[in-house]
């Protein structure tokens, strides 16, 4: 077991780069990314950071020196020959070479592009511009990069001995919560921690924690080098970027609506089994299920995001029903800025009358609020989402108006096209 402190301590950073490989990153990303490679090769998109907490001002924090040097060294990494071969052989989702020979092939050569970095009003403005297969393996080590850089700066000018006891009391607040989720019969939870967690080491240990806390309540970990070395599985779908484009290219309101859809069935095409999981919220929930086509009403599940989450499912097993399914059969993935309270409520609140699985994220691999003076390491929400494809400007509704992304002008036609009325703004917790 690493000593996280003592690491930390010594500053010996030529030997922990923040990303150290270019499967750092989320499964659903390298799912996408063949998808993407597959169907929409040749579209040219934009992603940008997005700080959605500005009263944390990261320029105040993150030398601009040293956040050039590790997003320099992202760029100079390659799949090594071990992570190919994990990726060409290994079993995901019950089902070999998820991967196809030609999809390989081109990872196995890819680089990170080149990004823009300026700085304005106490923020990063970063940006990535391209071919989308390539531009969008950028998010997660974008987002892993400038959360471990705050992270370092707060821990700075910290002792020895205040690291040791600082990371101490992390653990035990680990340990404590998983105590509590013990407690939950037929559990099923992993790890979606890599976007904004507090540093590489630090979730590779609660990864390991949930192993040995959990056992086969913890399924897996969205992070597929830390699937890799822990022989776990490595958990994830798809995402909002994927309709967020679809729609971006579509050239009238009609292929604006049915675009969510026409990412679904290429998706379908390519996936089966637990692979098949609906991500809803992106235009608005209740207006993609009452438009939903009957075949993916077979599918099986949905993730719920953003919203109320309890609303959220209660709609999508009235749809199921509505279908002729049978919602006992079908899965929930929850994955919302969870932690142990709300994990706790939505696992009772549906026991039994369908399969619920939840995806713990920054509460689980950044919670260090209490522990530090000034509470400078509380977690804070920052994305970095596709703002344009083709040179036309993406939009994001969600079941949280606190999370759109988009112009006004843009954001305002899109309601209208999908029929999405008022909703109900929540806190925007990570």
């Amino acid at each position: 077991m690493v000593d996280i402190a003592t690491r930390v301590h010594n500053h010996n950073w030529g030997i922990d780069p923040i990303v150290r490989s270019l499967i750092d990153t989320d499964f659903y990303k390298l799912l996408m990314c063949q998808s993407v490679l597959r169907n929409r090769p040749d579209v040219s998109v934009t992603f940008r950071l997005v700080n959605r907490t500005p009263s944390v001002r990261l320029t105040d924090l993150v030398d601009e020196g040293a956040l050039r040097e590790q997003l320099d060294h992202a760029r100079s990494l390659r799949l090594s020959r071990g992570e190919s071969t994990w990726l060409r052989g290994n079993t995901f989702y019950g089902r070999r070479q998820m991967f196809s020979s030609a999809f390989m092939e081109w990872l196995d050569s890819v680089r990170l592009p080149e990004y823009h970095l300026e700085v304005r009003d106490g923020q990063f403005e970063l940006t990535f511009e391209g071919p989308w297969p390539e531009v969008m393996l950028w998010e997660v080590p974008a987002l892993s990069i400038l959360m471990e850089l705050r992270s370092r700066a707060v821990l700075s000018d910290m002792g020895r001995f205040e690291l040791q006891v600082l990371y101490a009391r992390a653990m035990a607040r680990v340990w404590e919560k998983l105590g509590r989720l013990r407690q939950l019969d037929a559990l099923r939870l992993s790890d979606f921690g890599t976007r904004r967690r507090h540093s590489f080491l630090w979730q590779d240990w609660c990864v390991q924690a949930l192993m040995e806390g959990l056992d086969d309540r913890f399924i897996g970990t969205s992070n597929c080098l830390m699937a890799m070395r822990h022989d776990v599985e490595a958990i994830g779908t798809n995402a909002h970027e994927l309709p967020m484009v679809y729609a971006a290219l579509a050239r009238d309101d009609e292929e604006l609506r049915e675009a969510p859809y026409r990412v679904l069935a290429d998706w379908h095409a390519e996936h089966d089994g637990n692979l098949r999981v609906i991500l809803p919220d992106t235009y608005g929930t209740e207006a993609f299920l009452h438009r939903a086509p009957d075949w993916l009403a077979t599918w099986t599940g949905i993730r719920v995001d953003s919203g109320d989450p309890v609303r959220a499912t209660e709609m999508a097993l009235r749809w199921w029903e509505s279908r002729g399914e049978d919602p006992s059969r079908k899965l929930v993935i929850f994955s919302d800025g969870l932690d142990v309270d709300e994990i706790q409520r939505l696992h009772l609140h549906f026991s039994g009358r369908v399969r619920v699985s939840f995806g713990w994220g920054t509460m689980l691999t950044n919670d260090f609020g209490g522990l530090v003076p000034g509470d400078r390491l509380l977690p804070f929400s920052l994305v970095c989402k596709a703002v344009s494809a083709n040179g036309r400007p993406t939009v994001k509704l969600s079941d949280n108006p606190n999370k759109a992304l988009g112009p006004s002008d843009e954001t305002d036609r899109y309601r209208r096209v999908f029929g999405v009325g008022e909703q109900v703004a929540q806190p925007l917790l990570v």
